[in-house]
């Protein structure tokens, strides 16, 4: 038995829905002769007739009216796989874990926009330690924690300041900027997954007196906010997510966030060179 094709299917759909080899012939933009081949290459890869053909009529065989529904399916689902890949290649999207690229996300988004009218540039939100690319949700990630995986490759595209994140009763919130000392003898909420917060930032007489592991960007708001550890993020963070009884202070002597975009290394995204000169460009 030969392979049934796609083509098989449209084209027997088409009979069926036209209601003869004419006008399927006219919907599919080929000639009548070719319809014929088509379905008889259908009906020699199934060992059966699909088609009762007379001078008067077309209609479908009792095998044919078995394979009707599935052939329906399966043309459905491969114009919406087409549609899936058109959409997709019409938009780059780019996933973070906390906060995008901070102030200059509106930036980068509206400058794409003007060089690239009609592939869209889409900001994804996923908290995961690769922001959704090694889950194959974004095209690029933007990713502030360094990459091992040799399965992407990466690009440095700006540095970010610490700030302080504290409660509004907080001391430290009466502070213009703070220092890594301020955070010893404290209690630090952590990101493990995705955070940018290590126990290796702080030397060994400054280091908090302990961690408090959370989940997610709101999670570590909603701790700082209740008064019940004090946190460390990238400026990038109290740019996004201002947040009521929270009140960010920077860090003057801390290591800055690096910053870099990374994509699949045997797929990069269309336009990669694009968005990397844009986005470096940003930060400056």
């Amino acid at each position: 038995m030969n392979a049934v094709e796609v083509r098989h299917l449209r084209t027997l759909v088409a009979v069926v829905d036209e209601g003869g080899f004419t006008q399927a012939a006219a919907s599919l933009g080929v000639s009548q002769a070719a319809v014929s081949r088509t379905i008889a290459g259908l009906e020699q890869a199934l060992g059966a007739r699909v088609l009762r053909r007379t001078t008067r009529e077309v209609a479908l065989s009792p095998v044919g009216s078995r394979v009707i529904g599935h052939a329906r399916r399966v043309v459905e689902e491969t114009a919406a796989m087409v549609r899936a890949v058109s959409e997709a290649a019409a938009a780059v999207r780019v996933g973070y874990a906390w906060a995008a690229l901070g102030r200059h996300t509106t930036t980068v988004q509206r400058q794409w926009a003007v060089d690239h009218a009609g592939a869209e540039l889409v900001f994804v939100q996923s908290n995961t330690p690769t922001a959704g690319l090694s889950e194959g949700l974004v095209d690029v990630a933007v990713l502030r924690r360094s990459v091992t995986d040799d399965r992407f490759d990466t690009a440095l595209v700006g540095v970010e300041p610490r700030f302080a994140a504290v409660a509004t009763g907080h001391a430290l919130a009466r502070r213009r900027n703070v220092t890594l000392h301020d955070f010893a003898g404290r209690t630090v909420a952590v990101d493990g997954r995705t955070g940018t917060t290590t126990e290796q930032l702080w030397p060994a007489d400054a280091a908090p007196t302990a961690t408090r592991s959370v989940d997610g960007v709101d999670e570590w708001l909603t701790v700082i906010a209740a008064g019940q550890a004090v946190g460390m993020t990238s400026e990038a963070t109290a740019r996004q997510h201002p947040r009521p009884g929270v009140i960010y202070r920077p860090v003057r002597d801390a290591q800055p966030v690096a910053v870099r975009l990374a994509w699949w290394r045997d797929s990069p995204p269309p336009a990669l060179s694009d968005l990397l000169q844009l986005v470096c460009r940003a930060y400056g």
